[in-house]
């Protein structure tokens, strides 16, 4: 990897992380592109944690004090029924991801990196998001049971070209979430699911070797990525307070077209 090939990374990383477009599906398409590699897990897994770190620093107030709630939690001591909500919704809409990524782990290493996939899944995402923008009533509250349901969504973001953020916001809609609420919580929900895939794929390969031969265009990237990814967070939900997901959905079904067409 070269300097430009990292710079062109550590960007699409940064922004497609955040916002609905998919981007597991945009750095597939780009490692198509640029020739495909043996390294190309590893530069995949150093910029996500590069945008976990991103989510960290944003959200620093929020999952500090989640933690504290979670040590109380525990610990049995008293919890705030706010912060016991969101804890419960934090936890139980982490568990369908983790458990459908243990069932898929090998798909999503070869059967999944496919093009044509990437494609028919921005697809299915773009008619997801545009359903939950059409029926939602965004007029509910978070709940324990919400929580569950988004994380569903977001198990299925498993699959390059969803998008972890777009079936994550839409299945907050769909349960009532305002659009603001929806964005919120699903970043808060990407946190440990993002940081897990991203850690274990990296130690994996640190054992094997492979991390140590990309060097210092991998530390380019990863801080481009992670100053890219800061700004999409609070660009995200500054936009989507007052705009609809249309502008997404558009530009996911001319991209899955490019791909039919291109590749």
């Amino acid at each position: 990897m070269n300097f430009l090939e990292a710079i062109i990374l550590g960007l699409i990383q940064g922004l497609t992380e955040f916002i609905p477009v998919s981007s597991s599906g945009h750095l597939l398409l780009v490692h198509e592109i640029l020739g495909k590699g043996s390294l190309d897990l590893a530069v995949d897994a150093v910029l996500q944690l590069a945008t976990v770190l991103a989510v960290l620093i944003f959200f620093r107030n929020e999952i500090a004090s989640l933690s504290k709630s979670f040590v109380k939690l525990i610990t049995r001591k008293e919890v705030e029924a706010t912060e016991k909500t969101l804890l419960y919704a934090m936890i139980l809409g982490t568990l369908p991801a983790i458990l459908l990524g243990i069932i898929l782990e090998g798909q999503m290493e070869t059967l999944f990196r496919n093009s044509h996939l990437v494609a028919y899944a921005l697809l299915a995402g773009s008619a997801l998001m545009y359903l939950a923008e059409k029926i939602a009533k965004q007029n509910g509250s978070l709940t324990a049971s919400k929580g569950l349901l988004i994380g569903v969504f977001q198990a299925l973001a498993l699959v390059p070209g969803v998008s972890r953020s777009g079936v994550v916001i839409s299945g907050g809609l769909l349960a009532g979430l305002s659009r603001e609420a929806a964005t919120r919580f699903g970043f808060l929900l990407s946190f440990p699911i993002i940081a897990i895939s991203g850690i274990k794929k990296l130690m994996d390969l640190y054992v094997g070797g492979e991390i140590i031969t990309l060097g210092m265009p991998l530390v380019v990237s990863f801080l481009i990525s992670f100053v890219v990814g800061l700004w999409a967070i609070g660009f995200l939900i500054k936009y989507l307070k007052n705009n609809s997901l249309n502008i997404f959905i558009l530009y996911r079904i001319l991209l899955a077209v490019g791909i039919f067409f291109f590749i």
